[in-house]
């Protein structure tokens, strides 16, 4: 059953930031040279923006990672508000850009809501190796438990006997309850039990973990259909969520990742992590341009806390060095 929160306590669904998150992605977002923003004053220093302004601002959009497509979009954008002379100096540049990227990447701003009705909301995690996939799990399922949900995990991930204890070790941290089987097991059986168990126990939430794989490793990604059709047959909407974690650090190659993953597979949301390495965050606009997935929560370091709602507007802010509102 759903536990009391206490007044204090703040919903994942409401979006609500916790106290210093936007400051830390503010600074962790533009750690050492900024990637586009710091120093765009840079790029007009007689004040005037013309052609070469666009210019030098469309290559550094391409190194932050931005994409060929998604940087296009934003610079044929600032090119016409040019024309119609409408970027008379460095402010007009400032509100134009961010307009321009917001409305990009607004759209994939859609927190996700877990429904009650849905006993247990089942949620899928999916990630290739490295991407902080469990790490993940383990700090959703510290909010999750916040926001007075009881949650129950499953250690799908049966290729890495390493995978299983660091799962262990998240339940016992979180005191939530963790089903697994050996080392090697067959990764459907254990989200079979795990699934039936929730539903014996009357958990709220049931997280899933999977084996981190490739996207391009076709028989594990059939193992990943496998594993939903067997929670499909013990509730025809499970899973609610399929959620895919991406290390933001590989940059173009999270975008491949992301494509393919949701060709097979079929997602519902992203997870965003390591915000705070040197892809400075534009390959968020890219995948939020082609996929148009919603972004779920975004990670900029290890801690719990640096795990939070993805909120377009504070997003944008926080690459364009505003100040908090």
């Amino acid at each position: 059953m759903l536990r009391k929160k206490k007044p204090a306590e703040k919903t994942a669904g409401e979006g609500e930031k916790k106290p210093g998150f936007f400051r830390r992605l503010r600074a962790r977002l533009n750690q050492g040279d900024s990637w586009l923003t710091t120093d765009v004053a840079d790029l007009i220093p007689g004040g005037k923006i013309d052609e070469d302004t666009l210019d030098e601002l469309e290559t550094r959009l391409l190194v932050g990672d931005v994409g060929v497509d998604a940087t296009e979009d934003i610079i044929e954008s600032l090119r016409k508000r040019l024309k119609r002379s409408e970027l008379k100096d460095l402010d007009a540049l400032s509100a134009a850009l961010r307009e321009t990227i917001l409305e990009m990447i607004a759209p994939a701003s859609v927190p996700l809501t877990i429904d009650t009705a849905q006993r247990p909301f089942v949620i899928l995690m999916l990630g290739v190796n490295g991407a902080g996939k469990t790490t993940t799990i383990g700090k959703l399922a510290r909010r999750y438990i916040a926001d007075g949900h009881n949650v129950m995990l499953a250690a799908a991930d049966t290729f890495r006997a390493a995978a299983i204890e660091q799962l262990q070790a998240w339940g016992e941290r979180n005191e939530v309850p963790v089903i697994s089987q050996h080392s090697g097991a067959d990764p459907s059986a254990v989200v079979y039990d795990a699934l039936e168990a929730a539903r014996a126990r009357d958990y709220g939430v049931l997280i899933c973990d999977t084996a981190g794989r490739l996207h391009t490793q076709g028989n594990l990604m059939e193992e990943l259909k496998k594993i939903k059709r067997v929670l499909g047959r013990l509730d025809e909407n499970a899973p609610h969520e399929t959620l895919l974690v991406i290390d933001a650090t590989n940059g173009q190659n999270a975008l491949a990742q992301a494509r393919k993953f949701h060709e097979d597979i079929g997602l519902t949301g992203l997870c965003i992590t390591k915000l705070d390495g040197s892809a400075k965050g534009g390959i968020l606009l890219a995948i939020a341009r082609e996929l148009a997935l919603p972004v779920r929560y975004i990670g900029i370091g290890e801690q719990a806390e640096d795990l939070d709602v993805f909120n377009a507007e504070d997003y944008v802010d926080a690459l364009l060095m505003q100040d908090e509102g």
